[in-house]
């Protein structure tokens, strides 16, 4: 239980990496606030975490729903005057196409979910963060990011962004409080984003994110040191981006 008595915001708990490492970190004994868009899921995890004597605080929203990310930010003040572990995992694909042929209500959507909620987050989340003892921050990139892939522009685009936003974070951070910033690249996993990307694949060949799930616990515990840098888990290494 070496997370007893931390509270994590876990945002697309749902399902897929997000709802692995809501049950994970709620097994550590953290209190789990997870966010998604589905509430039938979301209740689906609250009675797997509760009914293993874990807790959870359940949270249907769209993560675009900018102004309610400021309301929750307010909630958890309210309720527990900190933040311990931030893990924004919520996001989109997008099309897998030519960059001309991408529509822009596509291109602002994809930079609204994988982007600007992140930056949001931040922003709501910050105060809290600091006032833990060890405020942790994880966001759940990809290697799309630095790998230059035809038709891959929009969701690469995104994740390179997502980088530049945490890296930033960290550098803000690191001289001023004691919140940790990571990425986390999770490579290819048996999941729906996987499957839709890559629809020719056999999933049994591919690890799945309850493998990952203890990873990205570690990068959350108060003794993780590292800061702005990426945890790659198919190579199981922490990188230095420089």
């Amino acid at each position: 239980m070496t997370l007893e008595g931390r509270v994590a915001l876990v945002t697309g708990a749902s399902r897929g990496i997000g709802r692995a490492l809501a049950v994970a970190l709620a097994r550590e004994g953290a209190h789990v606030v997870a966010l998604a868009r589905g509430q039938g899921a979301l209740e689906f995890l609250y009675d797997e975490i509760t009914g293993f004597g874990g807790q959870a605080t359940i949270v249907p929203l769209d993560v675009t729903e900018f102004d309610n990310l400021d309301r929750l930010g307010a909630c958890i003040h309210e309720r527990w005057k900190k933040l311990d572990i931030l893990v924004g995992n919520a996001g989109l694909l997008g099309p897998v196409t030519p960059l001309a042929h991408v529509d822009p209500p596509q291109w602002s959507r994809l930079f609204d979910v994988n982007v600007t909620a992140n930056w949001r987050l931040i922003r709501a989340m910050d105060v809290l963060l600091r006032s833990s003892d060890a405020g942790r921050a994880v966001f759940v990139t990809s290697g799309a990011a630095h790998r230059i892939k035809p038709y891959w522009g929009p969701y690469a685009v995104t994740k390179a962004a997502l980088n530049a936003l945490g890296r930033t974070y960290a550098a803000e951070t690191q001289n001023t409080s004691q919140v940790k910033v990571m990425l986390a690249n999770p490579g290819p996993l048996r999941t729906q984003m996987r499957a839709a990307a890559m629809p020719g694949e056999d999933p049994m060949t591919l690890r799945t994110p309850e493998d990952l799930a203890p990873k990205l616990v570690a990068l959350c515990r108060p003794d993780w040191t590292e800061t702005g840098k990426l945890y790659d888990f198919p190579t199981d290494s922490v990188i230095d981006f420089a």
